[in-house]
C-alpha cells in the first residue's frame, strides 16, 4: 500500500477583520505631532494640527498612496492613459491621555475610534520643544508609551469583562449533549483565556499565541491590544539628520521588553513639513544631503505589511492598477475587489508574475515561454501577480 499523505498543515486564520478594505489609526498623546505628521503624509491640512490638547476631535480620514517600484516599472512599460497605485487609508486619531479608558478628556470617543480601525501609527515625541506644550509636563517617551499600552489595555479589560459576563449569564443552562451548546463553552474558555492574558499574564492579545477557532473568538471582539502596532518615533530635524537621540535606544529596549518584534520607524515631522513646502525638484535636491531623507514611503509600506496586505496588478494601454488584498485571498475573492460580479462568475485568471514580465520584456515574451498561467477558484494570489480574470 502506498504511505498516507501527511495531512496539509491548517491554514493560519489573520487576526482582524476579514477585508480588503483596512485603515490604520494615528495614535499617540497630545501634542506629539499626530496631526503635522498625518497633514505631510496625506499632503493636506485635515489634521488640525494645534498646540493644544484634543486639538483634533473628529478622526480625519486620507487615502495614502503606497510607493511601489513595481507599479511605476509598469507604468513605464505599458504607457497607460491612467495610473492607480495601492492606497492605504490612514486616520488622524484625536489625543488619548492617561484615564482615557475611564473616560478622561475625551476617552471614550478617541478610544471608539481606535475600535474602528484595523492598525495603529503610534506617535512617540522624542524632541524637546519649549514652545509644543507636553500634557504631561514634560518629555518622556517611556512614561507616553507606557499610559497609551495601558489604556488601551484597560479598556480591552472592561471590554472582556463585559462580554465574559454576558456569556456566563447565558451560559448556565448550557447542557453537553448539542453542538451548539459546545460551541458556546469553547467560546467562553477562550473568552476567559483572553481576559486571563491580560490580567495575569499582562500581554497585549497580538502577542500571544491563539489557535483558528480562538482567533475567530478574538475578532469577533475587535480588541484595541489585538490591532498590530508601528511605533514612529518623532525627533527633531537635527536628532534625525545626524541619527542621534538620547531616547531611541531606550524606546527599543521598551518595545523589546513589552512588544517584541513591533517595528520602530525614527522620522521627523519638522524635517517632513520643511520637504512639503518644496517645488518637486528642490525637494529631490534637498533629500541627497546625508540623512535628510523623508521617512514617509517608507512609514507608509510599514504600515500597509502591517496589516497583512499584499498587491496585484492589472495592466493595459488604458489603466494601470494595484488591488489591494489580505494576504491568503485566493483567486475569486481577488476578482471580486474589481467587481463582485467576476467572483461570482469567476472562470479563471490568467496570471503571471511581475519577476517574469521584468526578465522577459513582454506579456508576448512570457507567453511564448510558458510563464503564463491559468489559475482556477483554489489558487492563493501571491503579491506582485499580474492578473487577467475571466468571468462567465
Amino acid at each position: 500500500m502506498p504511505p498516507k499523505k501527511a495531512p496539509a498543515a491548517e491554514k493560519k486564520v489573520l487576526l482582524g477583520r476579514p477585508s480588503n478594505n483596512l485603515k490604520i489609526g494615528i495614535v499617540g498623546l497630545p501634542n506629539v505631532g499626530k496631526s503635522s505628521f498625518f497633514n505631510v503624509l496625506s499632503d493636506t491640512d485635515l489634521g488640525k494640527a494645534a498646540n493644544f490638547p484634543y486639538a483634533t476631535i473628529n478622526p480625519e480620514e486620507a487615502r495614502i498612496p503606497v510607493p511601489d517600484v513595481r507599479f511605476e516599472w509598469l507604468c513605464d512599460l505599458y504607457k497607460p492613459a491612467s495610473r492607480v497605485p495601492a492606497f492605504l487609508t490612514c486616520i488622524d486619531i484625536a489625543g488619548l491621555t492617561a484615564g482615557a479608558s475611564t473616560g478622561a478628556g475625551l476617552g471614550n470617543a478617541f478610544l471608539s475610534h481606535v475600535r474602528a480601525v484595523d492598525g495603529i501609527f503610534q506617535v512617540v515625541r522624542a524632541f524637546d520643544d519649549a514652545e509644543v506644550i507636553h500634557v504631561e509636563g514634560d518629555v518622556d517617551p517611556l512614561r507616553d508609551m507606557e499610559i497609551i499600552q495601558t489604556e488601551l489595555r484597560l479598556k480591552d479589560i472592561e471590554w472582556v469583562e463585559k462580554h465574559l459576563d454576558g456569556l456566563k449569564r447565558s451560559g448556565r443552562s448550557l447542557g453537553n449533549n448539542s453542538l451548539a451548546d459546545k460551541a458556546r463553552k469553547e467560546e467562553i474558555a477562550t473568552v476567559e483565556k483572553i481576559y486571563k492574558a491580560l490580567t495575569v499574564d499582562g500581554k497585549d492579545v497580538r502577542k500571544c499565541e491563539w489557535n483558528n477557532k480562538e482567533i475567530e473568538v478574538v475578532n469577533g471582539l475587535t480588541l484595541l491590544t489585538a490591532k498590530p502596532i508601528t511605533y514612529l518615533v518623532n525627533l527633531s530635524e537635527k536628532d534625525y539628520i545626524r541619527k542621534k537621540n538620547k531616547w531611541l535606544a531606550k524606546i527599543k529596549g521598551w518595545i523589546d521588553a513589552h512588544n517584541p518584534g513591533d517595528p520602530l520607524i525614527p522620522f521627523s515631522v519638522s524635517l517632513e513639513e520643511r520637504l512639503a513646502q518644496l517645488p518637486d525638484d528642490e525637494r529631490a535636491e534637498a533629500q541627497k544631503e546625508p540623512g535628510a531623507q523623508s521617512a514617509l514611503g517608507k512609514i507608509t509600506q510599514a504600515g500597509y505589511s502591517s496589516l497583512d496586505l499584499i498587491r496585484y496588478f492589472t495592466c493595459g494601454p488604458d489603466e494601470v492598477r494595484a488591488w489591494t488584498i489580505r494576504k491568503g485571498t485566493k483567486a475569486p475573492q481577488a476578482a471580486g475587489v474589481i467587481h463582485s460580479d467576476f467572483e461570482n462568475k469567476f472562470v479563471c485568471g490568467e496570471i503571471m508574475t511581475y519577476e517574469d514580465l521584468k526578465e522577459n520584456g513582454s506579456e508576448a515574451a512570457v507567453k511564448a515561454a510558458g510563464k503564463l498561467r491559468q489559475q482556477g477558484k483554489p489558487y492563493e494570489m501571491v503579491d506582485g501577480d499580474i492578473a487577467y480574470w475571466k468571468s462567465g
